[in-house]
C-alpha cells in the first residue's frame, strides 16, 4: 500500500510527534512512557498518537489494560525516497 505522504509529513512537521517517534526508536512504549518527557496532558499524546497512526507512522496494540505504540518504519522510508530525488538540487 502506498504511503500518504502529505498525512507523513503532517505528522511529521509537530515536534511533539517527531520526539514520539524518536522514542520509539528504542522499542514499543504505552502512552504513559511516551507522555512523561512532555508538559502536555496525556489525552494530549494521545491525539499525536492517533495522527501518527493514522498516518501509517505507529502501529498500537492492546497488552492487559496498556495501549502499546510501535514505530513503523515504511512511511518514513517512502518519504525518505521522495525527498531523495530532490537532494541533488
Amino acid at each position: 500500500m502506498a504511503t500518504d505522504l502529505d498525512a507523513v509529513f503532517s505528522a511529521l512537521a509537530d515536534p511533539t510527534r517527531r520526539a514520539i517517534l524518536a522514542r520509539l526508536t528504542l522499542g514499543d512504549a504505552p502512552v504513559a512512557a511516551l507522555a512523561a518527557p512532555f508538559r502536555v496532558s496525556q489525552p494530549a499524546v494521545s491525539r499525536h498518537l492517533k495522527v501518527l497512526e493514522e498516518a501509517g507512522l505507529i502501529s498500537r496494540s492492546r497488552r492487559a489494560t496498556s495501549r502499546i505504540s510501535h514505530l513503523e518504519a515504511e512511511p518514513l522510508r517512502e518519504a525518505t525516497a521522495w525527498l531523495a530525488e530532490y537532494q541533488r538540487f
